[in-house]
């Protein structure tokens, strides 16, 4: 499973459908006293919702969106998965509800399931010969709003053997890791209804219930709790709340740009298998190596022999949150050596100490963090400037991943405007890929093809399959020039 730029996405054409959500409840004169009781938003929705408020009707609005896309075999049975999307829908409290404030806080009011319907709609398109991924994502551009119901939009671009389903979802109701979710249970939920069974799913609790304990345990505290160490101890040597990107993109101070969209693979199934020997055999993981190839590159390329970033880490764990919708992930500093004369086994060791102090300290959430230590740039809309940002996921460990290779999902991620940079790193059963979101200047596009080629450079010469450098790992090194591959594909084209 990658992450890919939806515009680029090779997706075969058929004739395309959307299901569309709306409730059956007739208003009345009792109708406010039948709605459900609201949720209290988590702080990941709050301020998520709250830039969305400030920026309308704005040029700078923070639009953006989530999507996840997976084939099906053999022609698609409509109303089976019309049944199968309302049953999802229902599952997870968190898709069907409509976000307002009251007296100041964010809450979700979840519709009925029983009120909830689906609508089949044709999609036109296609005729002026766009392709059907950028058909998509111009869709997804001008329906997603993170101040309307619903959150999220769902179809398919069927065919007579095949067909390639979507779903396009805002942050507000989800987050990367929610989109093998998806894809899993759909298609376990669809193929049981085939063969006339009830899905055998695991629990999947509230999202809402996480962030009413969240809230409990972290909204009362102030700048002065001790929780708040570790956060501040990196602000006081990083000079400021947020590590800076170290490299120039070409952006002026307080302005927001249009965005580009960029993924490329960095080692096939092979080299990523003797990457990850490398790096265990340096005492890390793969995401380590990964971490301290990136740190290297931006030395390399200008940047700081200490490396400070952000880094995302999953809040669903091992517990109950293992199958739920929702945006778990909380957002912490991490800081190590990267300094020239370094090697990269040493770089490692460094990132796993700096790992494993970093999440000592990951039950802060990042949202109160910022609010109690930044109040001033918390009050903005976005970011302050080209912030420093590593994510990695290994999609191998996801749920369905078994059978990824049938379904071929692909995650899509969007965002209109941004003053720097993000980088996905994922590993699947076909490599390990990048993805990246960026400013688009002239002055980012080279900064990012070069940084990209040196993190390449690096990970193939720690695989064993790349240029010799001075490493300090073992084991023979040869030339190689493997290709950058092309977009993934979706339906027939194969």
């Amino acid at each position: 499973m990658r992450q890919f730029p939806l515009d680029v996405y090779r997706l075969a054409p058929g004739r395309v459908v959307e299901w569309r959500l709306r409730s059956t409840a007739v208003p009345g004169p009792d109708a406010t006293a039948q709605e459900p009781p609201s949720r209290k938003a988590s702080f990941n929705q709050d301020k998520h919702y709250t830039a969305a408020e400030c920026t309308r009707p704005g040029a700078d609005r923070p639009a953006s969106w989530i999507a996840v896309t997976f084939e099906v075999e053999g022609a698609l049975d409509e109303p089976v998965m019309a049944r199968v999307l309302l049953d999802f829908i229902g599952r997870h409290e968190v898709l069907r509800s409509a976000f307002q404030r009251l007296d100041g806080e964010l809450s979700g009011r979840p519709g009925p399931v029983e009120d909830l319907a689906l609508e089949l709609h044709e999609l036109a398109g296609g005729g002026d010969g766009t392709p059907p991924g950028t058909m998509l994502a111009d869709w997804f551009r001008a329906r997603i709003d993170t101040l309307s119901w619903p959150l999220f939009l769902c179809g398919a671009v069927l065919r007579a053997d095949c067909a390639t389903v979507f779903l396009a979802f805002d942050h507000i109701v989800c987050d990367g890791m929610s989109m093998p979710i998806v894809v899993n249970e759909l298609q376990t939920s669809y193929e049981a209804a085939l063969r006339g069974e009830e899905p055998d799913l695991p629990p999947a609790p509230s999202y809402f219930d996480f962030a009413a304990e969240q809230r409990r345990r972290y909204l009362s505290i102030d700048a002065d709790d001790d929780r708040l160490g570790y956060w501040k101890s990196f602000t006081a040597r990083n000079g400021g709340f947020f590590p800076r990107f170290p490299l120039d993109l070409g952006v002026l101070p307080g302005r927001m740009y249009p965005t580009v969209g960029e993924a490329c693979t960095l080692l096939d199934a092979e080299e990523a298998e003797l990457f990850e020997k490398q790096c265990v055999a340096a005492g890390g993981r793969p995401f380590m190596g990964v971490l301290a190839a990136t740190a290297i590159g931006l030395r390399e390329a200008g940047g700081p022999g200490t490396y400070r970033g952000l880094m995302p880490v999953s809040e669903r764990g091992h517990g109950p949150w293992a199958n739920s919708m929702g945006w778990f992930v909380n957002t912490l500093p991490i800081e190590f050596d990267a300094s020239a004369g370094r090697d990269f086994a040493q770089v490692l060791t460094g990132v796993r100490a700096a790992f494993t102090e970093m999440i000592r300290h990951q039950e802060v959430p990042f949202v109160r963090a910022w609010e109690l230590l930044a109040p001033e740039e918390f009050a903005a809309n976005s970011w302050p400037y080209a912030v420093n940002f590593f994510s990695y996921i290994d999609m191998r460990k996801c749920p369905g991943a078994e059978r990824h290779d049938r379904w071929r999902p692909t995650t899509h991620v969007w965002s209109a405007r941004t003053n720097g940079t993000c980088a996905w790193f994922h590993r699947d059963l076909d490599g390990l890929h990048m993805d990246s979101i960026y400013v688009d200047t002239p002055q980012a596009r080279a900064t990012m093809a070069d940084l990209g080629e040196r993190l390449r450079a690096t990970v193939l010469a720690v695989a064993g399959t790349g240029t010799d450098r001075a490493l300090g790992l073992p084991g023979p090194r040869a030339d190689a020039d493997a290709e950058v591959s092309g977009p993934p594909v979706g339906g027939r084209l194969r």
